[in-house]
């Protein structure tokens, strides 16, 4: 077993780290999940059936991780009630109205076409300090469904919201982050 391991580790550990650095943005927080991920494979490794290549089960085991570690975070953020300050310029203010009802008078700013924009180290900063503005509800919505793939149901579930509530919340979310995007990202 100790060999297998240390193979895997030595064939998959940076195409590992490369993906579980693309879901966070973050180094330590990837080196953590890796580490995570490897020692969860070696806890069970005798129920590896092998019907899938050992970088699939380990991908998997990643990707469960990396899940786990959005769902920690927004939970210790909402039971704690903590949000970082943070210096950047908030428009948020502008989707509502003087009786704090939403609005949509806002004027479209267009982007470049760019289909790799997630390459952008720069756009990327951008993009994560915008989500960390986001009400926590909302932050965990976006990020559970455009970052983790987790269906509507399971994010309703987990933020015990109806449906509706969801869809509502998402459509809102992506207009904030695009208009604090386009005040903050410099093209």
């Amino acid at each position: 077993m100790n060999d297998t391991i240390e193979l895997w580790f030595n064939t998959y550990s940076d195409d590992l780290f490369r993906w579980a650095y693309h879901k966070t943005s973050s180094k330590d927080t990837a080196e953590d999940l890796v580490q995570e991920t490897f020692l969860a494979a070696v806890r069970a490794f005798d129920g590896y059936k092998k019907e899938s290549s050992p970088k699939t089960w380990l991908f998997a085991i990643l990707n469960n991780k990396i899940i786990d570690f959005y769902r920690k975070r927004a939970k210790a953020i909402l039971i704690n009630g903590e949000q970082a300050e943070q210096k950047f310029i908030d428009h948020t203010d502008s989707f509502f109205d003087s009786d704090k009802r939403w609005t949509l008078n806002n004027e479209a700013i267009l982007w470049e076409e760019d289909t790799y924009i997630l390459n952008n180290e720069e756009f990327r900063k951008v993009l994560k300090k915008c989500l960390g503005k986001l009400p926590e509800k909302w932050n965990f919505a976006i990020t559970a469904k455009y970052l983790l793939d987790e269906p509507a149901k399971l994010i309703c579930q987990e933020l015990d919201i109806t449906s509706s509530n969801y869809w509502q919340i998402v459509h809102r979310a992506k207009l904030m982050l695009k208009k604090c995007v386009d005040f903050n990202w410099k093209i």
